[in-house]
């Protein structure tokens, strides 16, 4: 590909606004399409279903490790809080991504169905009575987004003074703009802190619980896991959250849902899950060597991301082909191989609960805007709302 060769942006408000068409576009191109992260930062984006299953399995030709590309980017590069090398599960393969997924798997498994249950609950009854007089609310601001973090610091015994910091760090580096790698910073200085506090007073939480792992973590390792595991559970939970409840609101399929229709808040879920994931965009993989890839020549310096929206939109699965990868649930949100997202059932879980004990406080909620009026982040990783204001009787 020559210098010149246009590549599509995946960051601003034009692609925010309508993604796929921008995906569509991006497949009359071919399975492997030419993108920009952020500017400067060039990659390439599987958009076909099967391309991206054969990508997220190939162990043999593709590695996690991004230390050859990183090593052509500026130190101060707004991707790198998302794609820089870490010693992390993420960003490795073979024994030391068993032994680091292990940990999380082990620490993630602690947390049984019913206490998640619980806590969800009892958080959900919390944010709701902060608003549920007003007769209004920014469900995203007021409760997706504070939902998991308030559970997630919970469980890792974060102070409350900390909350808010961690929250603004997350959210600084999810946008992959000016700003992200400081941002990403501070979350690290603040979780080194607890990490070192646990290490001299352990306690009952999971950041004692990553320490105390037979697989023996270092420091270091126990904060790249700690930061991994926060942001991987809160910034997309709290956008499927908000973008179920944006479906159950705006879609005629689900009137009278919060009362007895047939379209739940698991569907709702499923649906957000197929068509607007909230990681779109992710997996960042290098070829371990020069390779010819779907007829697009590649090197190791070159990252290959899989776009979940594009390839969930493109698949036209037999029904053979769909009970075999998981029936209604084939869809590539949490990805596939070996990186599978480890948490997807708690994240599951967490949303329908959310859901459902809202709807079933505020029965008469609808969206306080026209469907049209309401925004989305800008970002070339995350779907992901920028408010959901909503009406409903004052309680």
């Amino acid at each position: 590909m020559t210098a010149h060769t246009p590549r599509t942006a995946l960051y601003g408000a034009q692609f925010a606004a309508d993604p796929h068409a921008h995906y569509a576009r991006l497949r009359d191109r071919g399975p492997l399409a030419p993108v920009a992260l952020a500017p400067g930062v060039d990659a390439w984006l599987v958009t076909d279903y099967h391309v991206a299953l054969e990508i997220l399995r190939d162990t043999d030709t593709w590695t996690r490790d991004p230390r050859r590309w990183q090593a052509t980017q500026p130190a101060d590069s707004p991707i790198l809080p998302l794609f820089g090398w870490r010693p992390t599960a993420l960003f490795s393969d073979g024994p030391a991504h068993a032994r680091y997924r292990q940990v999380i798997t082990d620490s993630v498994g602690i947390l049984e169905p019913h206490l998640l249950q619980r806590d969800t609950t009892a958080v959900a009854e919390q944010l709701i009575a902060e608003f549920a007089g007003t007769g209004k609310a920014d469900l995203l601001a007021e409760y997706a987004y504070r939902l998991p973090l308030l559970i997630l610091t919970s469980w890792y015994g974060v102070p409350d003074p900390d909350i808010d910091r961690i929250s603004t760090a997350m959210n600084r580096a999810f946008e992959t703009s000016s700003g992200a790698a400081a941002a990403y910073a501070d979350l690290v200085a603040v979780i080194t802190e607890q990490v070192a506090d646990r290490r001299t007073a352990p306690r009952h939480d999971l950041i004692s619980a990553f320490l105390g792992h037979p697989a023996q973590l270092a420091d270091d390792e126990v904060v790249r896991h700690i930061t991994l595991t926060l942001m991987a559970g809160h910034e997309p939970t709290a956008n499927l959250i908000a973008g179920a409840l944006l479906r159950m609101l705006s879609d005629d399929r689900y009137a009278g849902s919060l009362h007895s229709g047939a379209m739940t808040a698991h569907d709702a879920v499923n649906e957000v899950l197929w068509n607007d994931p909230p990681l779109s965009n992710f997996s960042p993989h290098y070829p371990r060597h020069e390779i010819v890839f779907h007829g697009t020549p590649l090197t190791p310096e070159q990252p290959v991301l899989v776009s979940y929206a594009s390839a969930n939109a493109q698949a036209a699965l037999t029904p053979a082909e769909s009970e075999s990868l998981g029936g209604s649930y084939a869809h590539l949100a949490w990805g596939a191989g070996p990186h599978r997202c480890p948490a997807r059932q708690p994240a599951v879980l967490m949303a329908v609960t959310a859901i459902e004990y809202l709807i079933s406080r505020l029965t008469d909620i609808r969206l306080a805007v026209p469907t049209a009026d309401v925004l989305w982040r800008p970002g070339p990783i995350h779907r992901a709302l920028t408010a959901l204001p909503v009406e409903f009787t004052a309680v």
